[in-house]
């Protein structure tokens, strides 16, 4: 897998049937503290473990071995000043289980591209709009002329009422000279409202190439708690997390998160001809229920993602 944009991540992604192992181990609540402390403070002896968590040594003893049979932790002993210690660090920043049968064969297949949340090419939106990084607001709110701040580059979400905005990413497979047999975008979205509203349906749409590929329709603006990634400075009546949607365009239609929405299949954006691929994420202008759309990047909402493509390659 290529991965292009943003910091390198160490990312693991599964079939649940071949790695039951790893389902174990994250079946746990103490396991997931374990992961998340190791992720958050670096590699940790026993001991610390147990005094960060409060539990008792011979729990978190373990809960590590399981951890590192189902090789989601990695565990070195070294010599202490009594003894020796066992020196535990995670060994991943996300985990992927996938539902939709792909084969680590197909993965070898794939290349992906994260496209950092600010580094649109182009916009036009209409206020409620707005730019916030994960320290603070960008510019100033409902100023559509403030989309073009060079502080855009730090931005972990973004939201506006009508418009659009549009992504340019690389064509990476005209550049491998393979052919594509399907894509998919991948971004964490919601309906947008002043304040929050769990009922506000929204017709988002996508386009590729110009192409408009399908549309969804958001359920609402959700605020009713805080999203997992979600800065504390953020005011808890403000947006906090969206729905993880993907979008997949193949030969036979386009689906979001497996469910066809349009005929609209890959022939029709002619990737071949072009040596970029253009995604563009807003509200149609006949849309039945224009309700805007909050896009959210790495550091804000449920998921830490940017807008990520993937283009799976025919053999």
């Amino acid at each position: 897998m290529i991965s292009n944009g943003g910091a390198r991540r160490n990312i693991l992604t599964i079939d649940p049937l071949d790695k039951l192992e790893v389902l174990r181990g994250l079946s746990s609540p103490i396991r997931i503290k374990i992961l998340r402390l190791l992720h958050s403070n670096g590699p940790m002896n026993v001991n610390e473990i147990s005094k960060a968590l409060k539990l008792p040594q011979s729990t978190i003893a373990t809960n590590i071995q399981i951890l590192k049979d189902s090789e989601l932790i990695h565990t070195e002993t070294i010599k202490a000043s009594k003894g020796q210690q066992k020196i535990c660090s995670v060994r991943y920043d996300e985990v992927f289980i996938r539902l939709d049968g792909v084969s680590a064969e197909q993965q070898d297949r794939m290349i992906e591209v994260a496209m950092p949340l600010g580094l649109y090419t182009s916009y036009q939106v209409s206020a409620p709009c707005g730019l916030c990084s994960t320290e603070g607001i960008i510019g100033l709110l409902d100023v559509p002329d403030l989309f073009l701040d060079p502080s855009r580059m730090q931005t972990a979400l973004l939201w506006f009422g009508r418009g659009y905005v549009e992504y340019k990413f690389p064509n990476n497979a005209k550049i491998a000279n393979a052919t594509v047999e399907a894509i998919e975008f991948s971004l964490e979205i919601s309906s947008e409202v002043p304040g929050t509203n769990a009922d506000w349906p929204s017709d988002i749409s996508l386009w590729v190439n110009d192409v408009m590929v399908g549309t969804w329709t958001s359920p609402g603006d959700f605020g009713d708690k805080r999203g997992i990634h979600t800065p504390r400075w953020w005011k808890l009546e403000g947006s906090q997390y969206g729905k993880l949607t993907a979008w997949k365009i193949s030969d036979k239609g386009c689906f979001v998160d497996g469910v066809k929405v349009s005929r609209v299949n890959l022939k029709q954006l002619d990737l071949a001809a072009h040596h970029s691929i253009r995604l563009k994420v807003g509200i149609d202008e006949r849309a039945k229920r224009p309700g805007g759309v909050n896009i959210f990047g790495r550091g804000f909402g449920n998921y830490d993602q940017d807008i990520v493509m993937r283009l799976y390659l025919r053999e």
